[in-house]
């Protein structure tokens, strides 16, 4: 079974995916190194020279392709949920498990200044916060609480929700 983390910019995808993979044995996907080694730069840049929209497009391309994969945690950036094609097929091909990190908790860990996030245009993070995690809560096959739990805690809790 493949397991995919998805929420916020922040929320410890890639952290809590590594570890959750490491414990399970799993190979890990980080879909954001996927297209820093396509791309050959840093995301925010690739934002910066393709817009929103061919990023979107870029990172759904990049989730398409993972094909034949099996016992694997997918670690999506945040803006994959703009995507119905890439999160219809990662819902195909794994249990969705959205962390649900409180905004304040994502303010001190995002710094918008220097990370580019899809979907900002003139918004604030708040407000960008507030449009996506909706759409978490409606892809999600389980929703872990992250307040200030220690990842080993968070690791169990999802093994334990997944019954693994």
């Amino acid at each position: 079974m493949n397991i995919t983390l998805i929420g916020m910019a922040g929320a410890g995808k890639s952290t809590v995916g590594r570890a959750l993979a490491e414990k399970l044995e799993y190979e890990f996907v980080d879909v954001d190194e996927l297209l820093r080694n396509r791309f050959g730069k840093q995301l925010y840049l690739v934002i910066d020279e393709i817009g929103d929209d061919g990023f979107s497009a870029a990172e759904s391309e990049a989730i398409l392709s993972l094909v034949g994969l099996e016992d694997a945690v997918i670690s999506p950036g945040g803006s994959v949920i703009y995507s119905e094609p890439a999160m219809n097929y990662l819902d195909k091909i794994s249990k969705i498990v959205f962390l649900d990190v409180p905004f304040e908790i994502i303010e001190k860990r995002v710094d918008v200044s220097t990370r580019g996030l899809v979907g900002m245009g003139d918004k604030t993070l708040r407000e960008l916060y507030n449009e996506r995690r909706p759409q978490y809560l409606k892809h999600a096959s389980v929703v872990v609480s992250v307040e200030t739990r220690e990842i080993r805690d968070l690791i169990n809790n999802i093994t334990t929700t997944l019954l693994l």
